[in-house]
């Protein structure tokens, strides 16, 4: 299966975090390596407009075949758009069909070659539209709220004075690994009713948007946590 891995030049909150050095190595690098190790890809593709975030990707063993045009590298470009162009453009250039596809964060530099193989397992076993990547939240969803101009609080739920304990465990999307349909990305969708979670732990779920995330993600590879817990489905 085909591995993109989507890399703007462009990032806004952490300026030039793709290949930024994490432990002395761009930040793009351990998703490369990973991609490479994952018995279930065969191919790894990384998406960019920018020149010198594709010469390093290229020197891991990542693909650069084109660069991906301004206008899918913008702030408000759809990520779902350029995921259209790349696989079309691939298939159309090298004369295959992409039936399904994965898509890989650089920003989650945790996870492991093992969670990719068992997400492509899972979306093949269960015949799935998407399988994503999850991990469980701390505190429950009904405790959050909205503030308004002056930091009173607006209900997005249902107030509840539920003890955590008492209720369900929710879980969001780490950004780690998705893998997808390309017939249902084409209707612009990322999840069907044949959409299913593959769930990580926290201590690989680090999707890295900050200073602060970053520096969180440099402490758990150096204390070798990252590894400690093993996923599950």
């Amino acid at each position: 299966m085909i591995a993109i891995i989507p890399a703007r030049g462009g990032s806004k909150g952490l300026p030039g975090k793709n290949v930024r050095p994490l432990l002395g190595k761009p930040l793009i690098a351990y998703t490369i390596e990973c991609a490479k190790a994952a018995q279930s890809i065969d191919r790894v593709v990384v998406s960019t407009d920018d020149p010198k975030i594709a010469e390093i990707a290229q020197e891991f063993g990542a693909e650069v075949p084109f660069l991906r045009p301004a206008e899918l590298a913008t702030d408000t470009a759809k990520a779902i758009d350029n995921y259209i162009y790349t696989v079309d453009r691939l298939s159309r250039e090298d004369n295959i069909a992409i039936d399904a596809f994965i898509v890989l964060l650089p920003t989650s530099p945790l996870r492991k070659s093992q969670d990719i193989d068992c997400a492509v397992d899972m979306f093949l076993e269960r015949n799935a539209d998407s399988v994503i990547s999850y991990t469980p939240e701390t505190h429950p969803i009904s405790w959050h709220k909205y503030l308004n101009t002056d930091c009173a609080f607006e209900d997005i739920f249902k107030d509840s004075l539920a003890n955590r304990q008492e209720l369900r465990v929710s879980y969001y999307p780490n950004g780690a690994i998705y893998v997808f349909r390309s017939a249902m990305i084409r209707e612009g969708r990322y999840y069907t009713d044949k959409s299913y979670a593959y769930v990580m732990p926290r201590n690989r779920s680090v999707d890295i948007d900050s200073v602060e995330d970053f520096e969180y993600a440099e402490y758990l590879l150096s204390k070798g946590n990252a590894v400690v817990e093993s996923a599950s489905r």
